[in-house]
């Protein structure tokens, strides 16, 4: 977590360099303020992992001797029979075709969205899968 901190602080100083000769040469401001707050976004995610690594055990990244198994170990758990996935997909795609074509289209994908993530919050509350 170590490494993720100094490379998002690097990042920043990049990025305010590049936003300020940007800047200067361009006049331009709407491209300037995304660059500046491009840089602050990246402050704040340094700061934080470089926070966070201060308080938390040092992992295999941050030992320039580990080896790539000895991160290794279990992910998480990933639902591999859930419909939901689709439903929030149809309904998310829904909701930026009305961005586009016409936003009567939101009527449509909000009902396909709440469905399909209340239905993926609570998949595993109610049915077969209800003791997984």
């Amino acid at each position: 977590m170590r490494i993720q901190g100094k490379m998002f602080l690097w990042l920043s100083f990049f990025i305010l360099v590049m936003a300020t000769v940007y800047g200067v040469w361009s006049q331009e401001p709407a491209g300037t303020t995304a660059l500046f707050l491009a840089f602050g976004l990246s402050i704040m995610i340094g700061y934080y992992l470089a926070f966070t690594a201060r308080r938390v055990d040092a992992m295999a990244q941050d030992n320039k001797d580990a080896d790539v198994a000895d991160e290794a170990g279990e992910v998480g758990f990933f639902s591999p029979h859930s419909w939901q996935p689709l439903s929030l997909a149809v309904g998310g795609a829904l909701a930026f075709l009305a961005v586009a074509m016409g936003w009567w289209i939101l009527y449509f994908s909000a009902p396909l969205i709440l469905v399909g993530l209340f239905g993926w919050v609570f998949e595993y509350y109610r049915g077969e899968n209800q003791n997984q």
